[in-house]
C-alpha cells in the first residue's frame, strides 16, 4: 500500500532532487485533473517524484461478453489528490507529469481542498483499500436514500446482504415499501 495509508502509517518522509516534499506546516491537499483512465498511472508517476498522493479507490461494476465483474476503479474519475506546500514544494511539476492533464487552479495558484474532507476519505477507507461511506449501516436504522428515483427520501434500512445492495422500507402510498438499491446509494442519519 502506498501514498496516504503509508503516510497514515508514519511512512519516511519522500524527497524529490533534494528537495524535502513531505507536508510541512502550510501542506494542503490539492485536487489533480488526469488524463482519461490514467488515474492509477499518474498516481504511481508522482509518487515515484516523492510526492503523497491519494487515489480514493472504489468497487464498478463492468459488463463484457454477458458477464459482469466488480473492478478497483478510482472513486472520482479522472481526478486524485495530492500534498502540497506551495511555499515549499515544486508543485509545477505535479502539471509536467506523465498521466497529469493539471493541478485544479484559482487564478494563478492551485486550489486547496478544503481541511477535513481528504480526512474523512482517508477514515471511510476499509481494510481493502476501498473508499466506503456505508460501513456505519445498521439495519432498523434511519437512513437517506443519495441517488435513483427515490433520491433524498428518509426510510428504514431493512436488510444488507453481501452483494452490495440493500433493503430500504420507504413510506410512499400510506405504508412501508421494500425498495433494493446499490449500498453505496445509502447514509445512515445521525
Amino acid at each position: 500500500m502506498t501514498g496516504i495509508a503509508d503516510a497514515k502509517l508514519g511512512d519516511p518522509e519522500g524527497i524529490v532532487d533534494g528537495d524535502v516534499v513531505a507536508p510541512g506546516e502550510n501542506a494542503r491537499w490539492y485536487a489533480v485533473h488526469t488524463q482519461p483512465k490514467r488515474e492509477f498511472y499518474a498516481k504511481l508517476q508522482l509518487e515515484g517524484q516523492g510526492f503523497r498522493v491519494f487515489l480514493p479507490k472504489g468497487l464498478r461494476t463492468i459488463r463484457h461478453a454477458r458477464k459482469m465483474a466488480d473492478v478497483e476503479a478510482a472513486f472520482f474519475p479522472r481526478y486524485l489528490f495530492v500534498e502540497l506546500d506551495l511555499t515549499r514544494h515544486p508543485w509545477r511539476r505535479v502539471n509536467g507529469t506523465f498521466g497529469v492533464t493539471n493541478l485544479v487552479m484559482q487564478g494563478d495558484l492551485p486550489h486547496p481542498v478544503p481541511r477535513g474532507v481528504i480526512e474523512t476519505m482517508v477514515a471511510s477507507i476499509d481494510r481493502n483499500g476501498l473508499l466506503r461511506f456505508d460501513q456505519d449501516l445498521v439495519v432498523g436504522a434511519q437512513v437517506r436514500l443519495t441517488a435513483g428515483p427515490f433520491a433524498e427520501q428518509l426510510g428504514i434500512l431493512g436488510r444488507l446482504d453481501g452483494s452490495g445492495r440493500v433493503r430500504v422500507l420507504l413510506e410512499i402510498l400510506g405504508g412501508p415499501i421494500p425498495v433494493g438499491i446499490r449500498r453505496e446509494f445509502v447514509r445512515a442519519i445521525a
